[in-house]
């Protein structure tokens, strides 16, 4: 009887899942492994637990042939894969930096015994690399890219598969990882993250529910944080809890399919999809800048720099917005993506720090944190990325609040110390008498100073290149 490996990594469901048809149709039983890999996974924190919810899904799902085991998994699956006498591992295609790089290891090791990796699908509904303009040449630009990305297209989801013959009689590991208690005790160290749903029937759940209860009005409330009122699928869809492809099929049948609120989503699916390109053709730009043109650009270091950046970690800058929504990232490993560019905008430019600073501190934290998104997402605030001159975007972080939490619902959700304060009052505690009663801190720069100097800079930067 022959038995073929699905390594599952970032697509941990079973609809949908072309490397699962592949390996099925290659063999009479499939084994499916996960993999701990040290390098991905850190000190632990939200990430970690946020991942073992989702494979302890996964392994009801498999009806606990899920074997997961820790370490390089170049010698796990080689390992694994003779132990089973296993021919094929089959894999969804990666297309990060280091997945790339581990996998090119990993192929490299089974080869030496005879083995093979097979690479079937990607996390998006386009692959990275397959769209390119009439010269074959990739986009840097997003609208131009979008447009080849709805010409291009996708095929429609793959069945999920009825009776599955899973291997079983391989020891299995507990789902919560590597020194599942030391993990879980780092990340309430960093705070009681919330408790979110995971897996697929969760993923799926939560698709169903924004579709009918929230896209109608999406158009018009998806930059309130106050509301919260978006879909709330980025962490589904970074752990491959469900496909792009599914989503799209699903929205194109639905009612509302035409309308504005439907073209903005699939909008915001797109660029998750542009910036997997990006970062598939140009490598380096995770933690350098993609554009060259503000090589000569001046930022702040040591230890003042250090104990302001320090405060916006915390949430303590004295800007009611970006303070609600760095306390929400620690709380919840989650923030609304307007208030992620207004905290962005506000280290970038109000505290003059390279944006790498920021996007690491981000991934540390976030659950849904996607090296792709998070990383070229900071260079679209910085200027350094995709965009073609948003040098001079600087983020107010007062009118910001003000414009898209009104009633300054969020802020009073997040920052109790200004929970005294009635209404868009909260976005302002200088201009009330007891603004500061309950020990809220000032603000510790001025942002319209820090503005007129981070514009000098950009032009200082933007002249040495010339």
């Amino acid at each position: 009887m022959s038995i073929s490996i699905l390594w599952f990594r970032r697509d941990l469901r079973l609809s949908d899942h072309p490397a699962l048809l592949a390996a099925i149709g290659s063999s009479d039983e499939v084994l499916p492994v996960f993999v701990w890999d040290p390098v991905l996974i850190g000190d632990g924190g939200a990430r970690v637990q946020r991942l073992a919810a989702s494979l302890a899904a996964l392994s009801a799902d498999t009806g606990g042939a899920l074997v997961v085991r820790t370490g390089d998994p170049a010698e796990v699956i080689a390992d694994l894969a003779a132990e089973a006498d296993a021919r094929e591992i089959h894999v969804t295609r990666e297309s990060t930096p280091y997945g790339r790089r581990r996998d090119q290891r990993v192929r490299a090791r089974l080869e030496r015994d005879g083995r093979e990796l097979v690479e079937t699908g990607s996390p998006y509904a386009v692959g990275p690399g397959r769209v390119r303009n009439r010269t074959g040449e990739p986009y840097k630009v997003f609208t131009p890219f979008s447009r080849a990305w709805h010409e291009h297209g996708w095929p429609r989801p793959g069945e999920r598969p009825g009776e599955i013959a899973w291997a079983t009689g391989h020891h299995s590991a507990d789902p919560a990882g590597p020194g599942s208690r030391s993990t879980a005790g780092r990340g309430a160290a960093r705070g009681a993250v919330k408790a979110v749903e995971a897996g697929e029937r969760a993923a799926l759940a939560r698709w169903r529910a924004f579709l009918d209860e929230d896209l109608d009005g999406y158009a018009e409330q998806r930059d309130r944080p106050d509301l919260d009122t978006t879909s709330r699928l980025s962490v589904h869809l970074k752990y491959g809890e469900i496909h792009p492809r599914t989503i799209l099929a699903e929205l194109a049948e639905h009612p509302a399919a035409g309308g504005e609120s439907a073209r903005r989503f699939v909008t915001e699916l797109a660029w998750r999809e542009f910036y997997a390109d990006i970062l598939w053709h140009w490598p380096r730009s995770a933690w350098r800048d993609l554009r060259d043109a503000l090589a000569g650009m001046a930022y702040d270091e040591g230890p003042e720099a250090g104990e302001l950046v320090e405060a916006w970690k915390q949430g303590l800058t004295g800007y009611p917005v970006v303070d609600a929504g760095m306390r929400q990232l620690l709380a919840e490993g989650w923030m609304h993506n307007r208030v992620r560019m207004i905290t962005a905008s506000f280290l970038v430019k109000d505290l003059h720090v390279w944006w790498p600073v920021g996007a690491r501190h981000f991934l540390d934290h976030l659950i849904d944190g996607d090296i792709a998104s998070n990383n070229h997402g900071w260079q679209w605030v910085a200027g350094t990325g995709t965009d073609a001159s948003p040098w001079f975007r600087v983020f107010n972080p007062v009118t910001q609040g003000l414009r898209f939490d009104p009633a300054g619902e969020y802020v009073r959700r997040w920052v109790p110390e200004l929970a005294h304060l009635p209404g868009a009052a909260a976005h302002e505690p200088w201009r009330s008498p007891d603004g500061y009663r309950n020990g809220y801190p000032e603000r510790i720069v001025d942002h319209a100073e820090e503005r007129l100097e981070a514009l000098r800079r950009y032009d200082v930067a933007r002249g040495s290149e010339n």
